[in-house]
C-alpha cells in the first residue's frame, strides 16, 4: 500500500495541531521547529512504502554454482513503529536462505529487512514480508527469518514491562521442512 504524499506544509500543519492539543504553547522557542522535524522524521521513518521490492532484489546466477549451505545475515538492525500507537519497534533481525543456483548481494538481505520495517508494521507481519520476498524474487530452497524486538508501546505505556523481548519466526520451504535444517537456522539466530 502506497501512502498519499502530503506536502510538507501539511503534515507540518496536523503536527503544529497536535503539539497545540499537548502544549500550553506550541510555538514556543522550543517547539518552534518541531513541525518540520517531525514531518521528515516521518517520512524516512515510513520510506519503506517507497521502496520497490523487485528492483531491490536483484539476483545473481553466477555465484551459488554447487552450494547448497545456508547463507546467513545475523543481527541486521531492525527500527520500525507499531501501527497500533505509532511507538517505536527495536530489534534485530536473522535472515537465512538456502540457495538453488541464485545469491543475492548480502546488503540486499540487510535493504529488504529495512524496507519492510521503515512502515507502520505488527512483527509478526514484518517477518512474514521479508521472508515471503526472498521466496518470490530467490526461489531459495529454503527461508528463515528471525526477528527479536522491543516495542515501546508495551515499555513505555501500558503493562511497561521492559528488559523483554518479542521473538518471531517465519520459516519457508527446506528450513521448515527439514528438522535438521530447521534446528541449524534456529540454533545459528538464537547464537
Amino acid at each position: 500500500m502506497e501512502l498519499p504524499y502530503h506536502p510538507n506544509e501539511e503534515l507540518e500543519s496536523v503536527i503544529t495541531n497536535l503539539l497545540a492539543l499537548v502544549d500550553d504553547d506550541p510555538l514556543r522557542e522550543g517547539l518552534r521547529d518541531t513541525p518540520a522535524r517531525v514531518a521528515k522524521a516521518w517520512r524516512h521513518w515510513c520510506g519503506g512504502y517507497r521502496v520497490d521490492i523487485a528492483e531491490l532484489m536483484k539476483v545473481f546466477e553466477d555465484g551459488a554454482e554447487h552450494y547448497d549451505q545456508m547463507v546467513v545475515r545475523k543481527d541486521i538492525p531492525v527500527y520500525s513503529h507499531c501501527e497500533h500507537h505509532l511507538a517505536p519497534i527495536i530489534g534485530r533481525c536473522t535472515i537465512a536462505y538456502i540457495p538453488d543456483g541464485k545469491v543475492i548481494g548480502l546488503s540486499k538481505l540487510d535493504r529488504l529487512a529495512d524496507a519492510f520495517a521503515r512502515r507502520l508494521q505488527v512483527q509478526e507481519r514484518l517477518t512474514s514480508q521479508i521472508a515471503d520476498a526472498l521466496v518470490e524474487h530467490l526461489q531459495p530452497l529454503g527461508v528463515g527469518v528471525w526477528v527479536s524486538a522491543r516495542h515501546l508501546c508495551v515499555e513505555s505505556r501500558g503493562v511497561q514491562h521492559t528488559n523483554s523481548e518479542t521473538i518471531t519466526t517465519a520459516l519457508r520451504g527446506c528450513i521448515r521442512e527439514r528438522d535438521a535444517a530447521r534446528a541449524e537456522f534456529l540454533a545459528l539466530a538464537r547464537s
